[in-house]
């Protein structure tokens, strides 16, 4: 069963950084692009991050310069988010996201990220 299991979330002080880890199961295949979304509460879905096959990434505004996108170079099933220099607004759900070139979509269950002092 096709699958992605996201680690790493969990309650951190402002000023303070977590990595993110994801997972895809290796039947899903050929992978286009991974990335990164956040959903606080009572907002939308957003894009955090996302990374082609190709290495090219695209962060989200609030996000430039504090939070690294990275694909693990042997493993290609596994995308990490490193987040630096966190605040208080970065609180959210966060979901892994895998798109194929056969135009499959999957999306993670969410981990928990909560910045509060």
């Amino acid at each position: 069963q096709a699958q992605l299991v996201e680690s790493g979330g969990g309650l951190v002080q402002p000023g303070g950084s977590l990595r993110l880890s994801c997972a895809a199961s290796t039947n899903i295949f050929p992978i286009n692009s991974m990335g990164w979304y956040r959903q606080a509460p009572g907002k939308e879905r957003e894009v955090v991050a996302t990374i082609t096959s190709g290495t090219r990434t695209n962060y989200g505004d609030s996000v430039k310069g504090r939070f690294t996108i990275s694909r693990d170079n042997a493993a290609k099933n596994m995308v990490y988010l490193q987040m630096s220099s966190l605040k208080p607004e970065d609180t959210a759900v966060y979901y892994c996201r895998v798109t194929t070139l056969r135009g499959d979509d999957y999306w993670g269950q969410g981990t928990q990220v909560t910045v509060s002092s």
